[in-house]
């Protein structure tokens, strides 16, 4: 199988040139804003629940991680016409990483500041209802709007055009593994001398047309109680559970962070590697472990060096064993603790991995693990050292991220203290 190292293609550029993270701003469904977040994390407070906005009576799956909240208490009236839900939530969690960085791009020079986010489906809920517009009364109620309000890239426009910032902007499709792919977009960005990135994924589509595609993927839990569906490597996992949200964070160069007087660095990026799992039926193995081993590397580790894996968890069961199978053979059985805190927001898409590292980080900056939640008999306890219940207090100095996509991705990212 052929790998792309992707953080080694910008001529020039040191691969051992540290980028630190100067900002976080999350939206997840048990927390808004890090602040909340991060207490309801380590408090192991849930935010998966029935679905509320629409009726699921007649669909297989019922649970979902709702951020609901009233967009006019955040955002200029001008932009509510014209976004969908996500790029909403989006466009709170970028201010409020720009503003936990002390970075005004306005104050900057042009093209000094660039964007890259990650997304999985675009604005899905606003390409329903206008799709709708056009089955029942035709196109001239169709909004112009929708030209770009569905488009992978519209967090990516509308974060760029609200703050001005001009220089490197892109989006990344891979659905779970894209929010790591965004992050390490970004820290190429930094190395080859863009002052500053805001980078991550803020996604999630959760409407009759997307729930529909969602359930019929097979990966979805039909349970309806919230405390039983979603329960990765549990013995009676029966799927994910879908979500909406996640982070967008502030990379800098840390010489430029320093003499700009930022005023805190929660980390940084030091590996990541993204691989492909090979055609079906080949009889090669998948891409995870790769993944896992290019990293480490990138990062000029070793898989002692790692105190922390936050995993991705898928909650379907064939998949859980793949990936406990791959920690045991990486870091030996039960060689380093394992969590999965999305127990508590459900799978955000591009979302879920971007939420994972700011749990990480935050994870490092206070020695402590977030649990998972609601695992009650796991088969592969002998393979986990899984984080259950309560958050373990232990010195922490790197961790690493998994995140897995639909179709085959996989991405790794390991971030330092």
């Amino acid at each position: 199988m052929l790998h792309e190292r992707k953080d080694a293609q910008v001529p020039g550029e040191d691969e051992r040139d540290p980028v630190v993270v100067t900002g976080l701003g999350v939206v997840a469904p048990n927390g808004w804003g890090v602040k909340e977040f991060w207490a309801a994390t380590l408090a192991g407070r849930s935010g998966l629940a029935p679905v509320s906005r629409f009726d699921t009576s007649g669909y297989r799956a019922h649970v979902a991680g709702e951020v609901n909240f009233e967009p006019k208490d955040h955002l200029p009236s001008r932009l509510l016409p014209q976004t969908d839900h996500m790029t909403r939530l989006a466009l709170v969690a970028a201010e409020e990483a720009l503003s936990d960085a002390g970075v005004s791009p306005a104050g900057m020079p042009d093209f000094a500041c660039g964007v890259v986010t990650a997304a999985s489906a675009g604005g899905f809920e606003f390409g329903q209802r206008e799709l709708e517009a056009l089955w029942s009364k035709g196109g001239a109620y169709v909004s112009a709007y929708q030209s770009f309000a569905w488009f992978y890239p519209v967090n990516t426009g509308q974060i760029s055009i609200r703050h001005g910032m001009r220089g490197p902007g892109s989006a990344l499709v891979a659905e779970q593994a894209g929010g790591l792919d965004a992050l390490a977009k970004a820290r190429r960005a930094v190395r080859s001398g863009t002052t500053v990135m805001l980078s991550g994924g803020v996604d999630g589509s959760l409407c009759p047309w997307s729930w529909l595609c969602l359930t019929r993927s097979g990966t979805v839990s039909p349970e309806a109680d919230p405390a039983r569906a979603f329960l990765p490597f549990d013995a009676a996992a029966s799927g994910g559970v879908p979500g909406e949200g996640g982070a967008l964070l502030v990379l800098e160069d840390p010489a430029a962070a320093a003499e700009r007087g930022a005023g805190h660095r929660y980390g940084a990026i030091a590996g990541h590697a993204s691989t492909f799992d090979p055609r079906p039926g080949s009889g090669r193995p998948p891409g995870l472990r790769r993944a896992i081993e290019l990293a480490l590397d990138d990062a000029r580790l070793d898989a002692a060096d790692i105190d922390v894996v936050f995993a991705d968890a898928s909650g379907v069961p064939a998949q859980d064993a793949e990936e406990a199978g791959v920690l045991a053979a990486v870091f030996g059985p039960r060689g380093v603790p394992v969590t999965a805190p999305k127990t508590m927001t459900g799978r955000l898409s591009a979302g879920g991995a971007p939420l994972d590292v700011a749990a990480a980080l935050l994870s490092l900056r206070d020695s402590a693990i977030p649990p998972t939640i609601h695992i009650g008999q796991s088969p592969f306890a002998a393979d986990l050292d899984l984080v259950l219940d309560q958050p373990r207090e232990v010195p922490l100095r790197t961790a690493l991220v998994l995140a897995r996509g639909h179709g085959g991705f996989n991405s790794a990212l390991i971030v330092t203290a």
